[in-house]
C-alpha cells in the first residue's frame, strides 16, 4: 500500500519531484499539487498525470477532498511562503518535508542524520548546495576535526527559478549553518554562482576545508569516496571530478577563526548531473533537492507506519 502525499509549489522543483515520485517510489503517490499559478507547467503535467490540483496555494490545497488522502507534505515554494505554509499543514496534523531554506526543523542531509529525525513533524532539506556538500564536510570531519569549511555551488542560471532566485540570502545562509551543524566544521562559509553559460553547464560544487595539523590521507580518501558512493545511493549523477587533494598550509591569521592556522587544506571538488526526470542533465542542483526530498520523505512515512502498527 502506497502513502498519499502533497506538493506545495508547481515550479522547476515541484514538478521535477511530482515526476521522480511517479517514477521512482513504490510506497509514495501524489495525490494533490497546490501552486499559485494555475497555468503553469507543474500544475498542468499534475492534471495530465492524474492528480488532483488548486492553484489556491496550501490554503486551497487543505479544503481539497483529496487532502483526507495526504499523510505527508512537500514545500517547493519559498523561504518566505513556508512560514505560512507550515503553520497550516502543522495544524493539519500533517508531516512536512521543506525543500525551502526556511529551516523551521531540523536539517536533514539523508546520509549524514536522517535516522535521527524520523519522528520529526517538519524537516528541512538544507539547498542543494547543501545537500551536495555536507556530506563531503561530513566525511573529512569523521577522520579528523574541521576548523572552517568553505564551500562554492556553481548552478546554471537556466536551471535556477523564481524561488531559488528569491533566496539567495538563505540559501548561503542555511547551508554554512548547515556546513556547521551536520558538517562538523567549527566555522562554515557558503558561496553560490548561477552560471549564465550557454550550453547549460552541470552542477559544480568545490569544498574546502582546513584541518589542523596534519591529516591522514588515505584514511581522508577513504571516508570520501565512501561517502560519494552512499549519496550515489539516491543521487546517480553526484561525483568526484578527481582525487581528493591536500596542501600543507600555514596562515598567520584566518578571519573567520580570528587565529592563524597551520594544518591542512583539503580539497574536493564534485559534479551533479541530473536525471532529466523534468529539467535536462544539467538541473544536478534540482535532481540532488529532489531525490533527497523523496528519500527522506520515505523514511518518515516508514517510521510513521511502523509506530502504528
Amino acid at each position: 500500500m502506497t502513502a498519499g502525499v502533497a506538493i506545495i509549489g508547481s515550479g522547476n522543483i515541484g514538478t521535477d519531484l511530482l515526476i521522480k515520485v511517479a517514477r521512482l517510489s513504490s510506497t509514495l503517490r501524489v495525490v494533490a499539487m497546490a501552486g499559485i499559478d494555475e497555468h503553469s507547467d507543474g500544475l498542468a503535467r499534475a492534471r495530465r498525470l492524474g492528480v488532483a490540483t488548486t492553484h489556491g496555494g496550501v490554503d486551497g490545497l487543505v479544503l481539497m477532498p483529496e487532502f483526507a488522502d495526504v499523510e505527508l507534505v512537500f514545500d517547493a515554494t519559498s523561504a518566505g511562503a513556508h512560514v505560512h505554509n507550515d503553520a497550516v499543514v502543522r495544524a493539519s496534523g500533517r508531516v512536512m518535508v521543506d525543500l525551502t531554506p526556511a529551516a523551521i526543523g531540523p536539517y536533514v542531509v539523508p546520509v549524514v542524520n536522517l535516522d535521527g529525525h524520523v519522528g520529526a513533524t517538519n524537516v528541512n532539506m538544507v539547498t542543494c548546495g547543501g545537500q551536495a556538500t555536507v556530506p563531503m564536510v561530513a566525511a573529512v570531519s569523521r577522520v579528523a576535526p574541521v576548523a572552517y569549511a568553505e564551500i562554492v555551488a556553481s548552478i546554471a542560471s537556466k536551471s535556477a527559478g523564481p524561488g531559488t532566485r528569491a533566496n539567495i540570502d538563505e540559501f548561503t545562509e542555511t547551508t554554512a549553518r548547515a556546513i556547521e551543524q551536520l558538517g562538523a566544521a567549527e566555522r562554515g562559509k557558503a558561496i553560490i554562482v548561477l552560471n549564465p553559460a550557454e550550453p547549460p553547464l552541470i552542477m559544480r560544487d568545490t569544498v574546502y576545508c582546513l584541518v589542523d595539523g596534519d591529516v591522514d590521507h588515505a584514511q581522508v580518501r577513504a571516508s570520501v569516496e565512501a561517502m560519494v558512493a552512499d549519496v550515489q545511493g539516491y543521487v546517480g549523477g553526484y561525483r568526484l571530478k578527481q582525487s581528493v587533494q591536500f596542501e600543507a598550509v600555514d596562515l598567520p591569521f584566518v578571519p573567520a577563526l580570528d587565529r592563524g592556522f597551520r594544518g591542512t587544506k583539503v580539497t574536493i571538488l564534485l559534479e551533479v548531473a541530473g536525471a532529466g526526470h523534468y529539467l535536462p542533465e544539467y538541473a544536478g542542483n534540482l535532481d540532488i533537492m529532489t531525490s533527497a526530498a523523496l528519500r527522506t520523505a520515505e523514511r518518515l512515512v516508514a517510521a510513521r507506519v511502523g509506530a502504528m502498527r
